[in-house]
């Protein structure tokens, strides 16, 4: 009796305004094909629902109405901490765990810089440590295919615009300088 609504923010406000009901006065309103009236359906007393969403920032993302808003309870969530993103990096990436700690390092330095435009998350320590897995590459300043992997995968947070340039390449010094420290 749960539902999950995952990244419910992506759907347009109209669409999510048969869940008012749901949520408010626990009825499902079926309007009647034809206009003949609708249906009502007692929601079941131990339904629940969970609604997912990213920040407002991210693309394709519609601000929640106030009247759903009003009938949910909010809980933002950080990020894991770092030794939960070093595990969910090794699993996923099959890198061990202390090659795995080296990219997350990297990447949680980077996210605490907040010198990017688009957050850097656990998704970017993963991709970063799948391709280091598939190329056999140990997290290491000394190699610079990691390097170029890390550049490539954490400057693509970076908006490029011709006025940005030096903004980017800041940002290049100081993710090189990250790198090397982190991964010697």
């Amino acid at each position: 009796f749960t539902l999950i609504y995952d990244e419910f923010t992506r759907s347009r406000a109209e669409a999510n305004n048969v869940l008012l009901a749901v949520l408010e006065e626990r009825l499902l309103i079926l309007p009647a094909m034809g206009g003949d009236g609708a249906a009502y359906i007692k929601v079941h007393p131990d339904f629940r629902a969970i609604f997912t969403s990213n920040p407002q920032e991210y693309a394709g993302v519609h601000e929640a109405q106030d009247a759903l808003s009003d009938r949910l309870v909010t809980i933002d969530l950080d990020y894991y901490d770092r030794e939960t993103e070093i595990a969910i990096t090794a699993a996923r990436s099959g890198l061990p765990p202390d090659e795995a700690a080296r990219v997350v390092d990297v990447v949680r330095d980077y996210r605490a810089s907040g010198e990017y435009d688009q957050t850097p998350t656990l998704r970017s320590c993963v991709m970063i440590a799948k391709v280091a897995a598939q190329e056999d590459l140990h997290p290491s300043a000394a190699d610079p295919r990691f390097v170029r992997i890390c550049l490539d995968l954490l400057e693509s947070k970076t908006a490029f615009t011709s006025k940005a340039r030096e903004r980017r390449a800041q940002q290049r010094k100081m993710l090189l300088s990250l790198i090397e420290h982190l991964c010697p």
